[in-house]
């Protein structure tokens, strides 16, 4: 075994993770102040000491760079709704907590410009983004015990997962592109309670 050879891979995938990470903050920071089209890749390389090459090699384009940052967002996004879902007593309540979490977090004006405003405009669907899909399983997984303990009636619960998370989804993109988004949440909020209620058994 070299050692020595080992030792220099890992030091070479220290850097490029390094180079990466550089990278999506400075982008992230651009997005966010300027928006997507206005940011400068001149600019964002600049400001961490980095040249357009690195930004070409770690993620293709300017477009790879927002999906990269979207992606972080995203997961954020997804861990803060978990978090607030954790919190509740049983898995009804935890699912809508994370709805009204991921709603919520549409007045962040970074959620609001990256993921919602430039992320869709951009990478296309957000319901096809490879971190929706991962709490579509999620949803599905919960939605499927509910349905074996009789919580909620007896649907195709990859159906109702998709309807209850694009509902979510599309709730965030309505307060995002809304002149006035303060305004509009809580009306986001109560419609998708009501709608979400009505999957469960009648006490």
């Amino acid at each position: 075994m070299n050692y020595l050879f080992l030792a220099g891979v890992m030091k070479r995938s220290e850097m490029v993770e390094e180079t990466r990470s550089k990278l999506i903050g400075a982008a992230r920071k651009a997005f966010a102040e300027r928006g997507y089209a206005a940011a400068s890749m001149d600019e964002i390389t600049a400001s961490v000491g980095l040249t357009r090459g690195a930004l070409y090699h770690n993620f293709g384009d300017k477009k790879g760079l927002l999906q990269a940052v979207v992606d972080q967002i995203d997961g954020e996004m997804a861990a803060r709704a978990h978090a607030s879902g954790s919190k509740k007593k049983n898995i009804w309540d935890g699912l809508l907590a994370e709805g009204v979490a991921y709603i919520e977090m549409a007045l962040n004006p970074e959620v609001q410009r990256i993921v919602l405003l430039d992320g869709p405009a951009v990478l296309g669907d957000p319901s096809q983004w490879p971190s929706q899909n991962s709490c579509l399983q999620s949803t599905i997984v919960a939605l499927q015990e509910l349905i074996e303990q009789g919580a909620i009636k007896p649907i195709n619960a990859e159906a109702a997962a998709r309807l209850l998370n694009g509902a979510a989804l599309n709730a965030a993109l309505w307060i995002a592109a809304s002149p006035d988004p303060k305004s509009v949440v809580g009306k986001a909020v109560e419609a998708f309670l009501l709608m979400a209620n009505g999957l469960r058994v009648s006490e």
